[in-house]
């Protein structure tokens, strides 16, 4: 599970940013835990404030690990700043033990690379030079400015007798993000996870299940298409024609389902559009819940999931614009809010930042030209 993401010279992110997703000392809603590991977190704040570039920060590793088409990495640069260079920091936790991954990057080009396990040194890369050091034996290799080493050691398999790194890379593998604005949907593991193609492959029984579980009006049929029955009518729906909230909903089910049962990394970049408040709840709790080994990344401008009964404090992240810094972030945790004070209250009265503040000029305050 990951543990901690570190920034720097990414995007809207000019100096160094942290994310620890490790558990803090509050003691309840430890279903939303997995060990000292949280299973997820959500991060809210104004527009352009940087909460889409943490997901992407996240996402860019099983991307570049597993993507066959190559990734431009020049828009992943600060673009105000005079450093030339970006870097991400990834800590994982399996069953206690510890993969830190880190790499460099500057225009197009990898300039380093680092991978430890459980402290040791298994990869390092400096420029075109890597090597790749299995037991006693050192591999040097000469490495492609363009190309991730780590990549090549996974597409020949020559990590195939390292169990840690077997099971990180499964994990990474299993990884989804979901745009729900554009619907986009970025499966690593090989597999669709649109709607059809899922239920062309694994039929609707288990999207029926969940919806049958939680009390919802309505099934999946398929019969050449997606249709929705609604409880007490006859008549099949095409999905085209149903709500975009019923819609958006049958677009992450894939995802979320296939996270929660397998492990793995589930990212949702604007949660809730469209869907009802007490949907995106459900679908948190029911992650925080029922998944195993998985985690839930959400950036989301839904206040009403800013509750100690759906997350704990440690689990929420503000973000906000810093001028010439580009952005900060501020855990909820860190002004320490106790567990019955109300946290959207509190996010909506400034105490944790990440709150725009815009100027509207009341019909009353306008001066009117006749």
């Amino acid at each position: 599970m990951l543990k901690k993401v570190i920034m720097n010279n990414f995007k809207c992110f000019k100096n160094e940013i942290a994310l620890d997703f490790r558990k803090t000392n509050y003691k309840f809603l430890e279903q939303n835990t997995d060990g000292k590991i949280l299973k997820g977190a959500l991060f809210v704040g104004e527009h352009a404030s940087g909460k889409t570039t943490i997901l992407q920060a996240v996402r860019l590793l099983p991307e570049l690990l597993f993507r066959e088409n190559s990734c431009d990495l020049t828009p992943y640069q600060c673009i105000f700043s005079e450093e030339k260079v970006s870097r991400l920091v990834y800590e994982f936790e399996l069953d206690g033990h510890e993969i830190s991954y880190s790499f460099a990057f500057s225009g197009n080009s990898f300039v380093e690379e680092k991978l430890l396990a459980d402290s040791r040194a298994v990869l390092e890369r400096l420029g075109g030079k890597s090597k790749w050091i299995m037991g006693k034996e050192t591999v040097l290799r000469d490495t492609e400015d363009s190309e991730l080493f780590l990549r090549q050691i996974f597409l020949k398999q020559e990590f195939s007798g390292n169990e840690l790194l077997t099971r990180w890379f499964d994990e990474l593998k299993n990884s989804v993000y979901i745009d729900t604005y554009s619907r986009r949907i970025s499966a690593f593991g090989g597999e669709s996870l649109s709607a059809e193609k899922y239920i062309e492959t694994h039929g609707t029984e288990k999207i029926n299940e969940f919806l049958k579980k939680y009390g919802f009006h309505y099934l999946i049929r398929y019969r050449e298409g997606i249709f929705f029955e609604q409880e007490g009518r006859g008549a099949l729906v095409p999905a085209s024609m149903e709500s975009s909230g019923c819609r958006t909903l049958l677009n992450i089910l894939p995802g979320f389902l296939q996270v929660a049962e397998r492990g793995g990394l589930l990212m949702i970049d604007q949660f809730g559009g469209g869907l009802h408040n007490r949907v995106e709840e459900l679908l948190v709790r029911h992650m925080m819940e029922k998944g195993s080994g998985a985690q839930l990344f959400l950036t989301s401008h839904s206040t009403n999931l800013l509750s100690n009964s759906l997350l704990r404090p440690d689990q929420i992240f503000a973000v906000e614009r810093a001028g010439d810094e580009g952005g900060r972030i501020h855990r909820f945790s860190d002004e320490q809010p106790r567990v019955a004070q109300n946290l959207e209250k509190m996010y909506l009265s400034g105490v944790f930042g990440g709150l725009p503040s815009y100027t509207i000029e009341t019909l009353s305050t306008m001066t009117v030209k006749k």
